[in-house]
């Protein structure tokens, strides 16, 4: 048995690497805020993790779930945003609300994975 296989840690690692996917896709933006012509980026990877997880049908009538697992997200265009004078569309305040955002959610993926790794250092000591 190894502890640290399970699919929870796997799925939260997951989560860690399109969260710092997104950072990186958000910095971009932001760096390029100036840059005439430059076309604003976003990181899709919620489809991704949502089909990584698991269920199992109890019934026929139940809808079937993806087993497959992929720890590809993309980085696309945003289309639905304004094109400034320069023909760029990056939006600053939208840029650094979805900062935030993304940071309280990877502060709370480290925090769970922390308590995970905690649990198993409890149950290695003896509960001490």
């Amino acid at each position: 048995m190894n502890l640290f296989s399970g699919s929870v840690l796997k799925n939260l690692e997951m989560a860690l690497d399109g969260s710092a996917l997104k950072q990186k896709t958000i910095s971009n933006n932001l760096a390029n805020v100036d840059t005439p012509g430059y076309k604003a980026k976003e990181t899709v990877f919620s489809q991704e993790f949502k089909k990584s997880l698991q269920a199992h049908r109890t019934d026929q009538r139940h809808y079937s779930f993806g087993n497959e697992s992929s720890t590809s997200f993309s980085v696309k265009e945003k289309t639905n945003t304004v094109m400034n004078h320069n023909g760029n569309n990056v939006d600053v305040d939208k840029e650094m609300a979805e900062l935030a955002k993304n940071q309280l959610y990877y502060q709370t993926l480290v925090q769970r994975i922390n308590g995970k790794f905690n649990s198993i250092k409890m149950v290695v000591k003896g509960g001490r």
